[in-house]
């Protein structure tokens, strides 16, 4: 059975930092590129930023770009969301699932792909 368990998430001032985990099993953990997505209250889910496990690849959306950095650890099957530099517009439930894509040229979660359970992330002003 596929899982993705995120945690991380919490209450912060702009300008602060949080850094999310989603541990996953059920799947050879390489196989799969793992992404982060975030739903804002109001708004669509946004794709934010995923990891190839195999190479180490990466991508981010603009809006994070610079002030995000996802990384992996294969050992633990664990990959993390470093978020440096949070502004109130990064407020979000934050999601982790695979595998994802970015063939479209944004991070999609692949057809009978897996999400994991939300953690809030919370930017105040």
């Amino acid at each position: 059975e596929v899982q993705l368990q995120a945690s991380g998430g919490g209450l912060v001032q702009a300008g602060g930092s949080l850094r999310l985990s989603c541990a996953a099993s059920g799947f050879t953990f390489i196989d799969w590129m793992i992404g982060w997505f975030r739903q804002a209250p109001g708004k669509e889910r946004e794709g934010v930023s995923c990891i190839a496990t195999s190479d180490g690849s990466t991508y981010y959306a603009d809006s994070v770009k610079g002030r995000f950095t996802i990384s992996s650890d294969n050992a633990k099957n664990t990959v993390y969301l470093q978020m440096n530099s949070l502004k109130p517009e990064d407020t979000a439930v934050y999601y982790c699932a695979a595998p994802v894509s970015t063939h479209s040229r944004t991070l999609e979660i692949l057809p009978r792909g897996f999400w994991g359970q939300g953690t809030q992330v919370t930017v105040s002003s």
